[in-house]
């Protein structure tokens, strides 16, 4: 199985993407447990939902270009990019707090996936990075759009376009990253949510409505799925897959040495 999920006393539901082999990167397996999970924390009354990933070498490494590489026309492209799209949309508009815990590293989706969340807890010392300009590609899962809602403009644009990873305490200056932990990544969330999980689910969710309010009025929907298409086209060029094959290359040269 490639994800957890897992009910805990206080409230909260934890979802753990469990590829650590794969720096915990994002197949079709983990974006059924993402819906399962966000279904199930809604249904459930829980009032907090956590995403972390398994070990420590990172919290998401994004998509898993080892499956994905596959998808060469801008139609198969959209297939995937529209799935993630619509389940990040769906954490976004989730009626509860929502929480990434940043174990390690958060690369290009991984990043999406964060900032899909309410807060973004991540350990002192990693990196994180929207990488995917390097690819010859957008943000694709509608991560851009989500970061353009909760960053200012020159700030998000920038890490957007720089597409360089960036330390979580500097970006913890900036208001993509809300707190910094060193040691036990469950303690700190515990410590973080411990006042908000005091409240009553009905008063959380009333709060968080006001956002989601806000995102429905602003059709944020539908700009994501704009960065949807937008990206499934670049997604098919040539430059791109050219970066897709050398890093094949990369990673089947890698796992020869190592064996």
């Amino acid at each position: 199985m490639s994800y957890l999920i897992e009910k805990q006393k206080n409230g909260v539901l934890l979802f753990t993407i469990a590829r650590e082999e794969k720096r915990n990167a994002i197949n079709y397996e983990v974006m059924e447990g993402l819906s399962q999970a966000i279904k199930l924390a809604e249904e459930s009354g829980a009032k907090a939902l956590i995403i972390t990933g398994e070990g420590n070498r990172a919290f998401c490494s994004g998509g898993d270009l080892s499956v994905f590489h596959s998808l060469h026309t801008k139609e198969e492209a959209y297939a995937m990019l529209s799935k993630m799209s619509k389940i990040l949309y769906s954490l976004l508009v989730l009626p509860i707090p929502t929480v990434a815990l940043l174990n390690g590293p958060a690369i290009g989706g991984g990043c999406e996936l964060a900032i899909a969340c309410d807060y973004r807890l991540a350990k002192k010392g990693v990196k994180v990075g929207f990488v995917q300009g390097k690819q010859a590609i957008t943000t694709g899962w509608g991560g851009g759009t989500i970061l353009s809602e909760k960053l200012p403009q020159p700030m998000a644009m920038k890490l957007l376009m720089e597409a360089e990873p960036k330390r979580v305490e500097d970006l913890e200056k900036i208001g993509y990253i809300d707190q910094t932990f060193e040691g036990d990544p469950n303690l700190a969330s515990d410590v973080f949510l411990e006042n908000i999980l005091l409240k009553e689910v009905s008063v959380l969710q009333a709060y968080k409505k006001i956002w989601i309010r806000k995102w429905e009025a602003q059709n944020l929907l539908r700009r994501m799925e704009e960065e949807v298409k937008t990206c499934s086209v670049l997604w098919e060029s040539d430059v791109h897959h050219e970066y897709v094959n050398k890093f094949m290359n990369k990673t089947l040269n890698i796992s020869k040495r190592e064996t």
